[in-house]
C-alpha cells in the first residue's frame, strides 16, 4: 500500500491524525504543517524529544527580544502569569484550531497593546487572523477584570501596565522557545495544559481522525 500523502513511496507508520498508514518522509515533512498530529503520537513525541536536545535559534529581528524583562518577575507576578497561561490554554481547549503561531502572535499583539499603555495612550493592536482575535480579545478582557478588581481593592498601584507587558513578554518569549515553528504546532499550548493537571476546564478531547 502506497502513502495516501505523496502515493509514491510505501505506508510504513501508522498517523493518528489520519486513521492510516503513511510513509515515513511524509510524516517527517507534513508533521504539524499540514497534519495536525495529536500530542500521544509517537512520532511526534519523538520528534520532539529531538528538538529539545536541539533547540532552535531566533532570529535577531523577533520582536520584543529587546524588551527588558526582570528577572524577578517570576515570584513578583507569578499569580498573574498562572492566570494568563491557564486563560490561554483554557481558550485553546474550547477552541481546536488554536496552535502555537496563534498564541505567539495573539501575545505579541497584546504586548504592544499594553507598551502603547506605558505612554499614557491606549492603541490596541488586534490581530486579523479570527481564532488570534478571538483569543486576543478573550485576554484582554480578563486583563481589564482584573485590573478593575485590583482599583476596587486598592492593590491596583502593585498591578500596573508596566509589570502586565513585562509577564506577557515573558509568556511570549516562553512560547517562542516551547514551539517548533511548525504551523500546527500546539507543542506551547500542550506545555500551559500540563501546568494545570488537575483542572476539569483542561481535560483534553479523545482524539479525533483529522484530515489536512
Amino acid at each position: 500500500m502506497n502513502c495516501s500523502i505523496c502515493e509514491k513511496r510505501k505506508a510504513a507508520r501508522y498517523c493518528p491524525a489520519k486513521g492510516e498508514k503513511i510513509c515515513a518522509v511524509c510524516c517527517g515533512t507534513e508533521r504539524e504543517v499540514t497534519i495536525s498530529c495529536p500530542p500521544e503520537c509517537a512520532y511526534l513525541v519523538a520528534a520532539h524529544r529531538y528538538e529539545d536536545e536541539h533547540q532552535r535559534a531566533l532570529p535577531a529581528d523577533t520582536p520584543l527580544l529587546d524588551e527588558r524583562v526582570p528577572q524577578e518577575i517570576l515570584h513578583t507576578h507569578q499569580q498573574l502569569m498562572a492566570a494568563l497561561a491557564f486563560q490561554t490554554a483554557k481558550f485553546a481547549s474550547h477552541e481546536a484550531s488554536t496552535a502555537d503561531p496563534d498564541v505567539i502572535a495573539t501575545l505579541a499583539a497584546l504586548a504592544a497593546t499594553y507598551k502603547t499603555l506605558q505612554s499614557g495612550l491606549l492603541y490596541e493592536k488586534i490581530p486579523d487572523v479570527p481564532v488570534q482575535r478571538d483569543l486576543y480579545l478573550a485576554l484582554s478582557q480578563f486583563l481589564d477584570e482584573i485590573k478593575r478588581k485590583a482599583a476596587e481593592t486598592g492593590q491596583s498601584a502593585a498591578l500596573k501596565d508596566v509589570a502586565i507587558f513585562q509577564v506577557i513578554v515573558f509568556l511570549y518569549r516562553m512560547g517562542l522557545l516551547r514551539s517548533n515553528g511548525r504551523p500546527r504546532s500546539r507543542r506551547f499550548i500542550e506545555f500551559l495544559r500540563g501546568q494545570f493537571p488537575q483542572s476539569e476546564e483542561l481535560k483534553r478531547e479523545a482524539p479525533r481522525i483529522i484530515v489536512p
